[in-house]
């Protein structure tokens, strides 16, 4: 009876021993990776029929098991990517913590609707031109800004993580929603749209952060006297509007006869340039208090600029950056 008893004792361990083995061996039992999408509410026996189907598991048992030894865990809705063999314990632990798919879309400050529609292409999301053509219809923010021409300047730049199910129109209205909460927090007030242009050419303009209420202050004397912005990044953002960039400005950018182009027109342009993030929004809200007319690079290469309040200064400032350039080739 002893030995009975023995045998049973060790049979039973060796069961539970496989047992655990079993349910912390990796498996794949895919070529390729795989999505299994959970809606929300779905039970735990047909997550595991999913997850079988799919061969993210070997059997469903093994999740049903898991589901058994942590009943107090939580299984979150979503859509999971398997691209490398797991175990049945490791795939539960996944779906109880929710770890599930998402693209990480990053625009940084002062990227325009072209640049946005890359990172997206790049990313896999959808093709640039399909983004384009959303993000030209300024319907998501024509309450707030009915002057806008396109939603540049109010694809709010930050980090955004989307599924596979993402859309043009989805990104672009989760970017304004973005802008609006910032928009709110800053109490813009009503001139959102002339604010959010120059906020884009500041932005643009100004490479280091200290700087860009001294931009602004500029731009809004130099609009005060009627003068001509002279903004390289218009002048640019006239040729992509056209199709013409090539990656530096030339003359006949220069002379383009575009509503864009500052060299040409005065006042500011008919809509943003790109996407000012808050600091050149606060920037154009809170300008610096100067007698500056006019900016140029220094020539050490740091971004920042010499701010003067006199074409005479200005031409001493532009000179020697051009000597500067010369040294450094």
């Amino acid at each position: 009876m002893k030995r009975l008893l023995l045998l049973l004792a060790l049979a039973a361990v060796a069961a539970a021993g496989w047992f655990l083995v079993t349910l912390h061996r990796p498996y794949a039992g895919f070529g390729q990776e795989v999505f299994v999408d959970i809606p929300r509410g779905t039970p735990t026996r047909r997550i595991a029929a999913q997850l079988a189907g799919a061969g993210v598991i070997r059997a469903e048992w093994q999740f049903l098991a898991a589901r058994a030894l942590k009943r107090h865990k939580r299984l979150q809705a979503g859509e999971y990517r398997f691209h490398r063999p797991a175990s049945a314990m490791e795939v539960f632990d996944r779906i109880a913590r929710g770890d599930i798919f998402s693209y990480r879309l990053r625009v940084p400050e002062g990227k325009n609707i072209f640049e946005i529609a890359a990172l997206a292409e790049q990313l896999g999301l959808f093709p640039a031109e399909q983004f384009l053509k959303a993000a030209r219809d300024p319907a998501l923010i024509r309450d707030l800004a009915p002057e806008a021409p396109s939603l540049e300047g109010y694809l709010f730049p930050s980090t955004y993580f989307l599924t596979r199910r993402a859309t043009p129109e989805g990104l672009c209205r989760m970017m304004t929603n973005q802008f609006r909460k910032v928009w709110s927090r800053l109490g813009g007030g009503t001139d959102v749209h002339r604010v959010v242009t120059l906020a884009s050419l500041v932005e643009r303009e100004g490479k280091v952060p200290e700087e860009r209420p001294l931009i602004a202050a500029v731009f809004l004397r130099r609009l005060e006297r009627g003068m001509r912005l002279d903004c390289d990044p218009t002048t640019i953002y006239a040729a992509m509007l056209e199709g013409g960039w090539r990656g530096q400005i030339h003359r006949s950018d220069l002379d383009r006869d575009h509503p864009y182009n500052t060299y040409r027109r005065a006042g500011l342009p008919p809509g943003a340039i790109a996407n000012p993030g808050e600091q050149s929004l606060r920037a154009v809200l809170h300008p610096a208090d100067t007698d500056a007319l006019y900016f140029v690079l220094r020539p050490d290469g740091s971004g920042a600029h010499t701010f003067s309040a006199t074409l005479e200064a200005q031409q001493r400032a532009v000179a020697e950056y051009r000597r500067g350039l010369r040294n450094r080739q």
